[in-house]
């Protein structure tokens, strides 16, 4: 008898322990969210605090950063991803290849209705456009009163008229000759710069040139730390010919559906994050050294959400 009721209790303990183990892991699973990014620091940053702040919601989250942009697209279509920050021109141009004009949220909507079919939801986009910008170093653009593109235009055209020395301009090579690159924007500025003038180098070595003030005008991103870190001056982009890359939560729409809190939550992180937040938080890593981890977790807290 007693056998058997040690018996007993060895079963009753054994489907016990398999319930509980294998409950766990349901669990587990069920909030589970895998957080991708980019190989850029404003990518690092972004799916660090995503990750940190989901986690003090309450989520088992995974980081799986330092992605190239194509590569970090197909995860999330794979479903080897749940949850990135992608850009809204990025969508537009790169993955749809749509290159017409479109105003800001026109891009949003655009690809929105685009990626609904494929299971992927856009969140509310954040005021944060990482958009191509033009910059010059800061003594230069007060010296010659220089805060537009249309500023570079006018000042472009007039030395020109009187002789006056070259302007030299720094891109990258990609820019420097595709079809929405560098020679329709000259056009509908209206100014002409010679061959000599387009100084084709690497993205990083342009803020280097333009620090040093061996450029007169670079392309950048607007939200670079370096823009901040390196003082140099973002030229406006008067007549919207760069489009907007505004920096959107894009969720797998079956992560949504199994968890109803989530849209509101990402929501109320991308509503605190715009242009000049993310310029100082990557200044913050780039120029700083501060570590992304340190810099992701001093922003929740500073803008309440942990």
């Amino acid at each position: 008898m007693r056998k058997k009721t040690i018996a007993t209790y060895a079963l009753c303990a054994l489907a016990l322990g398999l319930a509980l183990f294998g409950a766990a892991p349901a669990r587990a699973q069920a909030q589970h969210l895998v957080i991708g990014g980019k190989n850029f620091t404003e990518q690092l940053l972004l799916s660090d605090m995503t990750a940190q702040y989901l986690r003090a919601k309450g989520y088992d989250t995974e980081l799986k950063n330092g992605l190239g942009t194509t590569l970090m697209r197909s995860a999330l279509e794979s479903g080897q991803l749940d949850i990135v920050w992608d850009y809204t021109g990025t969508a537009l141009i790169v993955y749809n290849h749509i290159e017409d004009k479109l105003d800001p949220d026109q891009i949003y909507q655009k690809v929105k209705e685009l990626d609904a079919p494929r299971g992927l939801a856009w969140l509310n986009q954040s005021e944060l456009n990482n958009t191509y910008a033009f910059a010059m170093p800061r003594a230069l653009a007060d010296k010659y009163n220089i805060h537009s593109l249309q500023d570079l235009a006018n000042r472009i055209n007039e030395d020109d008229k009187e002789g006056g020395q070259p302007h030299l301009m720094g891109v990258d090579y990609e820019f420097a000759s595709r079809p929405d690159g560098l020679g329709p924007m000259q056009q509908l500025y209206g100014f002409k710069l010679d061959r000599s003038e387009v100084k084709q180098m690497d993205p990083g070595l342009v803020y280097t040139a333009l620090k040093n003030e061996q450029l007169f005008v670079g392309l950048t991103y607007a939200s670079d730390g370096r823009i901040k870190g390196f003082d140099l001056q973002l030229l406006e982009d008067d007549k919207g010919y760069f489009a907007a890359y505004k920096a959107t939560p894009v969720v797998r729409q079956e992560i949504l559906a199994k968890h109803p809190k989530l849209a509101e939550q990402l929501n109320e992180l991308a509503a605190k994050i715009d242009t000049a937040t993310m310029t100082e938080l990557n200044k913050r890593v780039d120029i700083d050294q501060e570590p992304v981890a340190k810099v992701a977790a001093d922003f929740l807290k500073q803008a309440g959400l942990i």
